[in-house]
């Protein structure tokens, strides 16, 4: 996280700064990412770096926790046009995360580098820090409709959540393999919210096990 000598430099000194990070995180891997290379762009001092962040990836992780962010208030948006819909509101999700073109959204640009310049990063950043998930699902709750679940208890509520979205990871980590196949990948996702919402099992199969209730 950056500290406050970073937050009080001027605007126009510190997205500089930022800048030059972009730059390099989206055009190297993490591994290859150069502090020299950012302050150069940066037009600052490398002993000015270590007054801004702690290292390499304290910065890092600084400019994915601006991706995180504007997901969420995206989401926010796009389950308030879903008029809460979860299951509707991730595919859009899907599309806005990779549209191209003058309406490409740039920091999902900007992440889709990241992620295909760092193999394994995807699922890192989706699945290291469950508190994330649900001070994610505290700020969308406003925006979402749980009533059509079979139950509205918050723990069901929130794993309802958390497996949507990994659908929506593994849409995206298909698409960065396959980038030319989206459709494809999007009908994939479909498919996954469909088992989600109406499960796997026939109505009579003898494998059908007890229904878990929520106290």
């Amino acid at each position: 996280m950056c500290t406050d000598t970073f937050l009080r430099l001027p605007e126009e000194k510190r997205n500089r700064f930022l800048q030059a990070a972009w730059e390099e995180f989206t055009t190297a891997s993490f591994a290859e990412a150069s502090i020299n290379q950012i302050v150069r762009r940066a037009r600052v001092p490398r002993g000015s770096f270590y007054q801004y962040f702690l290292d390499k990836w304290d910065l890092f992780s600084d400019l994915m926790g601006l991706i995180r962010d504007h997901f969420e208030e995206e989401f926010r948006k796009l389950s308030i046009q879903s008029d809460g819909d979860l299951f509707r509101t991730i595919p859009l999700c899907y599309d806005r995360f990779v549209q191209h073109g003058p309406a490409a959204d740039p920091l999902f640009e900007r992440c889709l580098r990241i992620l295909r310049l760092n193999s394994g990063l995807f699922l890192q950043l989706m699945l290291s820090d469950p508190p994330d998930h649900h001070c994610f699902l505290e700020s969308a709750w406003e925006t979402l409709d749980p009533s059509a679940l079979r139950s509205q208890e918050p723990d069901y509520v929130q794993q309802v959540f958390f497996l949507s979205l990994l659908a929506l990871a593994a849409a995206v980590k298909d698409t960065l393999a396959a980038p030319d196949e989206v459709d494809r990948h999007r009908r994939g996702l479909q498919l996954r919210l469909e088992i989600l919402q109406h499960g796997s099992l026939s109505l009579v199969s003898e494998h059908s096990t007890k229904e878990v209730t929520y106290a």
